[in-house]
């Protein structure tokens, strides 16, 4: 029993950790003012009982602290894979822009403290790797150290420099967020709903009712109008003599003929143009006249659909049942023949309830069939994406090769994964729940390990000196992040959960990210998270490895 409380051993590791862990989520309940740090609290009961002398082995906690954090990057990449591309083309380029500018502002202060100070600049870049949450940059910093004077001597004051600025880095941007979310009287609720209604604007299917009036178009099939323009679009139901009926691929139009049509806001005009007038019809005039019709939402839950296109599934041809929209993700699509269907989709049909019925049999629609988890795809993401962190990028002039890193290339991959999976039949699909669950697991296992990690030589090393190293590492954190923070919103008018995003991910900071997603309850900062986080670690790993070759120069 001795053993267990005061040894190293696997119980006393696995013992230690569960209590670190569940000690800290508690404390994250309790609020100040209305504000929780979270699970960050983790981080903190880790460090003061590594004080105290509970350790874990080093080479266990290494590998937990490396586990942790793919499994929380893994599971974002996997979310945010289906709309990645879409917000980079969204802004992806700019927001990338402005995290580059932020790692440029932390390598000029580290430098800045250096020149003024006096401080070694080699633990000065210890402090700024703790200041921005950056271990691969610590590794790297370290490892080129290691190189160019063919020894470890000196080695160690990076990791303490790195250790006592950590839990700086971290509450540092909470501290950001907090006072740009004060200083800008940030109202959350206004900033999700102009997200999503910019998500709406551009992504989402929007209903249309148009009378024909285009004569290029009488007496020609609805498959021939299809293919006059390229922009997407369904014909839900046509109403002519009375009565409504679902139209096939063969179905020819008339003169006067009411369509009701789903697309995107941005195909407006083009529709206007080929169908010829657009006309006042309410969806729930529509429902009075679609007495025979049913309207049903079905979830493809049948694997093997996984990758198919929606038009190879000839629903409408085979059925006479119209599909008008697919939700994915809480966004709604246009059902173009075009669109590779994916496990979890929800498709919104429309026709007879009879058809509607043999449809449901060819998409599966059974709640048991999502509950199996698809566990290959994750693990064998995990495997591909160390192998791919672990490639080494050489640059002229830098001896030391750049590699991405045990979280960076997870992440990359979940992120390509979660995209272009569907496409080659991979089924990536997870519950919202299961999702949450692998990434809660993975950051509550990060911040305990990074605590008991820290925690050894975190007093020793603040009263030998390193208590400068506080306020280094805070000039290192908030100077950086408040500066792009504000800029983000008064030149570039990023929303709120976008500049969470931003500076969490430009930040490395998976702590923060955490934070932002508990206290603001939203996963909008996500998105913006993954967009500039390959390239932010990239670059802290980069910058950390020049700078100790100009100390060392």
């Amino acid at each position: 029993m001795k053993d267990l409380f005061l040894g190293m051993g696997t119980g006393h590791s696995i013992m230690l950790l569960a209590f670190v862990i569940a000690a800290g989520i508690w404390l994250g309940r309790f609020k100040i003012k209305g504000v929780t740090l979270g699970s960050t609290w983790i981080l903190f009961v880790g460090i003061l009982l590594s004080h105290f002398g509970f350790r874990i082995p080093s080479d266990l906690l290494h590998f937990l602290k490396e586990f942790g954090l793919i499994l929380f990057v893994f599971s974002i990449g996997l979310q945010v894979g289906p709309g990645f591309f879409h917000s980079f083309k969204k802004g992806g380029l700019m927001m990338n822009m402005l995290a580059v500018s932020m790692v440029l502002l932390a390598v000029l202060c580290t430098y800045l403290i250096h020149l003024i100070t006096g401080e070694e600049l080699t633990t000065m870049v210890g402090v700024m790797s703790g200041a921005v949450t950056n271990t691969p940059g610590l590794g790297a910093a370290q490892q080129t150290f290691v190189d160019v004077t063919s020894g470890a001597s000196g080695a160690d004051a990076l990791a303490s420099g790195y250790a006592v600025a950590y839990p700086i880095g971290v509450l540092g941007v909470i501290v950001v967020l907090m006072l740009v979310k004060l200083f800008f009287r940030i109202d959350l609720k206004k900033e999700k709903a102009a997200l999503e209604m910019d998500d709406a604007s551009i992504e989402s299917a929007m209903r249309f009712a148009f009378e024909v009036r285009n004569p290029a178009l009488f007496g020609k099939p609805v498959s021939a109008v299809d293919r006059e323009i390229s922009n997407k679009f369904v014909i839900s139901r046509i109403f002519r003599e009375g009565s409504v009926e679902v139209p096939t691929a063969d179905t020819v139009l008339h003169e006067g003929d009411k369509l009701l049509v789903v697309s995107s806001k941005s195909s407006e005009e083009v529709l206007k143009m080929l169908f010829g007038q657009e006309i006042n019809m309410e969806i729930k005039e529509w429902e009075k006249l679609d007495t025979t019709m049913s309207v049903k939402k079905l979830t493809v839950t049948r694997p093997a659909l996984t990758g198919k296109r929606l038009g190879d599934l000839k629903i409408r041809a085979t059925y006479g049942v119209s599909i008008t929209r697919v939700s994915r993700a809480g966004v709604d699509l246009v059902a173009s023949p075009s669109l590779v269907l994916q496990l979890g989709d929800v498709i919104r049909v429309v026709g007879h309830e009879n058809a509607i019925l043999k449809v449901k049999e060819v998409v599966g629609d059974s709640a048991s069939g999502l509950n199996h988890p698809y566990l290959i795809p994750i693990f064998l993401g995990i495997a591909v994406g160390v192998i791919f962190g672990s490639i080494p990028f050489h640059f002229p002039g830098i001896p030391q090769a750049i590699k991405l890193g045990l979280a960076g290339g997870p992440l990359i991959i979940a992120i390509l994964i979660g995209y272009f999976g569907p496409r080659f039949k991979i089924t990536t699909y997870t519950t919202t729940s299961a999702n949450l669950m692998i990434r809660e697991i993975g950051i509550s296992i990060f911040l305990a390990a990074v605590g008991l990690g820290a925690g050894e030589n975190f007093v020793s090393a603040i009263t030998s000196g390193g208590y400068w190293w506080i306020l280094y590492g805070a000039i290192i954190t908030i100077v950086p992040t408040l500066v792009i923070a504000v800029v983000g919103r008064l030149v570039f008018k990023l929303n709120f959960y976008q500049i969470c995003g931003l500076l969490s991910g430009g930040c490395t900071n998976p702590p923060v990210l955490a934070f932002a997603q508990n206290a603001y309850g939203t996963d909008y900062t996500s998105v913006n998270y993954a967009t500039v986080y390959p390239l932010t670690m990239f670059m802290r790993v980069l910058v950390a490895q020049v700078l100790i070759l100009v100390a060392l120069a």
